[in-house]
């Protein structure tokens, strides 16, 4: 994963309402106000709405120091690979009528449902 997805998608998982992400929720506001404090004069925003780490305005050196910050918090927490379980959602919106032919093109080529690696309960085979 590229370093800026990475930073934004570890980020935006801190500051989710995940109840079952393997990052205890001191270690996840720490997370965030440090990367926050790498791009901002003023205090993290308490409102959870208002937590979203805008890297627009950084440099590489502030996206190499936010990449550093959280690699290393983690793996001073022990934690080598972040998880959670989060049920699947419905579409928020419909598929727009341009791209109807290669959604039916794709179910022909791939009629089976994906099969899904659930660690809790594996595919027998």
């Amino acid at each position: 994963m590229p370093d800026l997805q990475f930073v934004l998608f570890v980020s935006a998982l801190c500051t989710a309402d995940l109840t079952t992400l393997n990052v205890p929720s001191e270690l996840r506001t720490t997370l965030f106000d440090r990367c926050w404090a790498l791009t901002h004069t003023e205090a993290p925003p308490t409102d959870p709405k208002e937590r979203v780490l805008d890297l627009r305005e950084g440099t590489e050196l502030t996206l190499e120091a936010c990449l550093s910050t959280i690699r290393s918090l983690l793996t001073d927490a022990g934690i080598r690979t972040l998880t959670w379980d989060h049920p699947v959602s419905e579409p928020t919106h419909e598929s727009t009528p341009a791209a109807k032919p290669l959604i039916d093109r794709l179910g022909q080529l791939y009629p089976d449902p994906p099969e899904i690696v659930d660690p809790e309960n594996p595919a027998s085979g």
